[in-house]
């Protein structure tokens, strides 16, 4: 009795395409409806501290603007390290929060485009709070527009 090799399979041709195990990016707009973000940041013990913002998307990252000194970016900065999700205006979550990291923007032309994004999406309402923010900083003797920083937030 003569022993037959198994069946093998044919060598793929030259014109077949190979099939890439890279999977697209997250369409951001349908991960993160709505007008706010919950961005939280964790303490130095791990504690998580969470804090609804105003977000932009491009195709590849979440924008939000914030002041240099807040405690948010001295907590991003040691831990870059932050949970996201779309959330009601009191930081109620819309949906499960994703892991990502956050990297603090503070080049004036990186500033200017958020903010002209922010412009853009929110027209008017950002417009006015802004306003208000300006003249609550006058009133209490601070200058009237603060050192201003942008998170760019990229999903893992």
């Amino acid at each position: 009795m003569t022993a037959t090799a198994p069946p093998t399979k044919p060598a793929a041709s030259a014109s077949e395409t190979v099939v890439s195990a890279v999977k697209p990016p997250p369409d951001l707009d349908v991960l993160f409806p709505g007008r706010y973000l919950s961005v939280t940041s964790y303490k130095r013990d791990g504690t998580g501290i969470s804090t609804p913002m105003w977000f932009v998307c491009d195709a590849k990252r979440l924008f939000a603007f914030t002041d240099l000194h807040s405690a948010k970016i001295k907590r991003i900065r040691r831990n870059p390290h932050v949970m996201v999700a779309s959330c009601r205006p009191w930081g109620k979550l819309r949906r499960e929060p994703l892991s990502g990291r956050a990297e603090v923007l503070t080049d004036t032309a990186d500033l200017e485009r958020v903010r002209k994004l922010l412009v853009a999406r929110y027209k008017i309402s950002y417009r006015v709070v802004m306003s208000l923010y300006r003249l609550g900083r006058r009133t209490r003797g601070k200058q009237s527009i603060a050192d201003g920083a942008a998170l760019a937030i990229t999903l893992d």
